[in-house]
C-alpha cells in the first residue's frame, strides 16, 4: 500500500532506499514533517542488530507500507 511521506507514522514499517539497497525499515522518530519529511529509522526487525539511519522524502512523495 503506498501513503503520502506526510502520512508516515512512528512504527510504520516502509520500504525505503537505504544502506545502497531497497529494504523494510521500521520508522523510529520523525525528524521533520514540513514540506520535505526527515525520519530516524531502524533498518532491521530486530533492534540489537539493526542500524539507525535518516532518511529523506519531499512531503508529497508516495512511499510504500509494508502491511
Amino acid at each position: 500500500m503506498k501513503i503520502k511521506a506526510l502520512n508516515i507514522k512512528v512504527g510504520d514499517r516502509i520500504i525505503a532506499y537505504c544502506n545502497n539497497k531497497m529494504q523494510i525499515c521500521t520508522v523510529k522518530r520523525i525528524l521533520d514533517n514540513q514540506s520535505n519529511v526527515t525520519l530516524s529509522v531502524f533498518t532491521s526487525e530486530h533492534y540489537r542488530s539493526s542500524v539507525l539511519r535518516v532518511i529523506r522524502f519531499q512531503g508529497d512523495a508516495l512511499v510504500d507500507l509494508v502491511g
